[in-house]
């Protein structure tokens, strides 16, 4: 049986740009390596692949939360010119949950981060999707 979210990864170009957006989001770098080699190539489903593998934890969650950032040295990573599209099949976005959302957007949009729309209010929430690295869509929520 599932218990709980283990992580997510999330493959980009610039892995500076990501950290400093999840940082953020309170995510704190713990563990920076390169994956390489038949086993992890077998693994992913990627010949030949290189890549640095960036392990972000998020501070004081519980259970632990990490989110993990790939950077492909080889092969070429390909963008995704509908990663931001909420009207395709396939993953759509991932929402953490906030204490105060309208601290949360001041701050971030203080620090530079994209809102993709207005807070508005529904299933007991307040809601907003921001505009994360490679188009990736982030969703914070707060509950009423």
């Amino acid at each position: 049986m599932v218990k709980h979210p283990d992580h997510v990864t999330v493959a980009v170009h610039d892995s500076i740009a990501a950290l400093r957006f999840f940082a953020l989001l309170g995510f704190k770098e713990i563990k920076s390596v390169v994956i390489a080699g038949q086993n992890f190539a077998d693994y992913m489903g990627v010949p030949g692949i290189e890549a640095e593998h960036r392990t972000l934890v998020l501070a004081n969650a519980s259970p632990r939360f990490e989110m993990q950032l790939l950077t492909y040295r080889h092969p070429a990573a390909r963008s995704d010119p509908q990663a931001g599209d909420l009207c395709r099949l396939g993953f759509n976005h991932i929402c953490f949950a906030v204490d105060d959302l309208d601290a949360e957007v001041a701050r971030l949009t203080a620090a530079g981060v994209q809102l993709r729309n207005r807070v508005m209010e529904f299933h007991d929430r307040k809601l907003v999707f921001l505009v994360g690295p490679e188009g990736l869509v982030v969703e914070l929520a707060q509950w009423l």
